[in-house]
């Protein structure tokens, strides 16, 4: 294994990372979530 395909997999291991995160972050199930969080700010005195 030379340090391009080490490279070529680590680019591809980032990008799977990557859409796992934007998974997570835009699933309907978070939104409840987010729409809270999103109001915590005007909630506080």
């Amino acid at each position: 294994m030379d340090i391009n395909t080490l490279r070529a997999l680590v680019t591809l291991a980032s990008l799977a990372v990557f859409i796992g995160i934007m998974g997570w972050a835009y699933s309907p199930k978070r939104s409840e979530d987010f729409s809270q969080a999103q109001r915590l700010p005007f909630e506080q005195d």
